[in-house]
């Protein structure tokens, strides 16, 4: 695949006239042919889904979730690369099928992000809780069994946390060790153990439904007659491009180096010298906030993963999927670390909010949720170390 596809952006790839051994000039030609390329992947991947999309067996499903990653992907850089190279295309085209590309690409990423929500967020409560402490419990159920029957057995052991006069879980937590040296850490560390369970449970259930839901979404998208007036004009941008008359002669640098324009202006606005020390606390700032919108502080870290996105793009139109930048790749994963943690820290604390839940619930809700504000810090940590790199190599 990655050969087809340099085959395909070669070509635009070509010495400027009358300069026999200067350095090749990407002009509009380059640009061509990456869409093309990426086109062509789009078309592969829905014959794929729609080949998988009905299969009942475990290969199938897993094909079918291949092929919807892979239309992402591709979507994502045909999108991209109209918004860094438009002065390139055709304005009207581009600025038609660009929005449609992002709310596709958006639709189909949402099964897949509650899904990989869920597993952080278990995965964070099974260590917060201990390695094994919400497992168990007493007459455990065999691993694989649904965290709502685990918290239904700590439920009929006595852990519901209704009764005001007994603190939640405290005797089944503390049980197992009579005579405890610290009774009150035994006893927080008793709530937190029962209520990971109970928490995990109520996690599970959010976002189980969102991620079905989602998946109902996506489903319904591909077969809208919307969907199917983007595929068609990604099908056309296979074969033929729509550029500007002046495109095939303009290079492209200067168009890639205004991206990184705008990528370095946007990280200049990040607080770096907070972020140059791990665990400093600054994102916990308005964690107790009643108001359910997106963090405060999270927005110019989200801002700053699209524009590196942008810049990975624009190189790889330059230079083809084959040259990666390792430092840029650093970079961006310590961002989707960012992401990924402040959007659970997110229903973490959208979890927190269900009428009635148990003090022990909440409690282990609230841990959760600073734990995973941690994790932004430490994912800002990380891109500011990346980033560091990157700006010194660059220099």
């Amino acid at each position: 695949m990655a050969m087809r596809h340099h085959d395909l952006t070669d070509p635009g790839v070509g010495p400027s006239p009358g300069s026999p051994g200067q350095e090749s000039v990407p002009t509009g030609t380059a640009l061509a042919g990456y869409l093309r390329a990426q086109a062509t992947e789009f078309l592969r991947a829905l014959r794929l889904h729609r080949e998988t999309g009905g299969t009942g067996a475990a290969s199938g499903a897993q094909a079918s979730v291949d092929a919807a990653r892979a239309l992402r992907r591709s979507a994502r850089r045909i999108s991209g690369s109209l918004h860094t190279y438009r002065p390139l295309l055709d304005p009207d085209w581009s600025e038609e099928i660009r929005p449609e590309l992002a709310w596709l690409s958006g639709t189909l990423a949402l099964e897949h992000a509650y899904q990989a929500r869920l597993e952080r967020l278990l995965g964070a409560l099974q260590r917060l809780s201990g390695a094994a402490a919400v497992p168990a419990q007493a007459n455990t159920p065999a691993a694989g069994t649904p965290v709502a029957a685990r918290a239904a057995d700590v439920e009929r052991a006595g852990g519901g946390g209704a009764a005001p006069h007994t603190p939640p879980g405290v005797g089944e937590a503390s049980g197992a060790s009579a005579g405890p040296a610290h009774p009150a850490a035994a006893t927080e560390r008793g709530n937190l153990t029962v209520g990971a369970a109970k928490a995990g449970a109520l996690l599970d259930r959010q976002l189980t439904l969102a991620r079905t839901r989602a998946h109902s979404t996506a489903l319904q998208a591909l077969g809208s007659s919307r969907f199917h007036a983007v595929a068609d004009k990604v099908a056309l941008l296979a074969s033929e491009v729509p550029l500007t008359s002046a495109a095939a002669t303009t290079a492209l640098r200067p168009h890639a180096a205004a991206a990184v324009e705008r990528l370095s202006d946007a990280v200049a606005a990040l607080p770096l010298v907070t972020a140059g020390h791990p665990y400093n606390a600054e994102a916990l700032i308005h964690g107790l906030s009643p108001d359910p919108s997106p963090h405060p502080q999270d927005a110019p870290w989200h801002q700053v993963r699209l524009l590196l996105r942008l810049h990975r793009y624009a190189g790889e139109v330059l230079a083809g999927d084959e040259t990666v930048d390792v430092r840029l790749l650093q970079a961006g994963q310590a961002l989707n670390r960012h992401r990924d943690a402040s959007e659970a820290a997110a229903a973490a604390a959208q979890a927190a909010r269900t009428p009635r839940i148990a003090p022990a619930t909440a409690y282990a809700l609230g841990v959760l949720h600073a734990d995973q504000r941690h994790e932004v810090e430490a994912a800002r940590y990380a891109f500011q170390q990346s980033w560091h790199k990157e700006a010194v190599g660059t220099a």
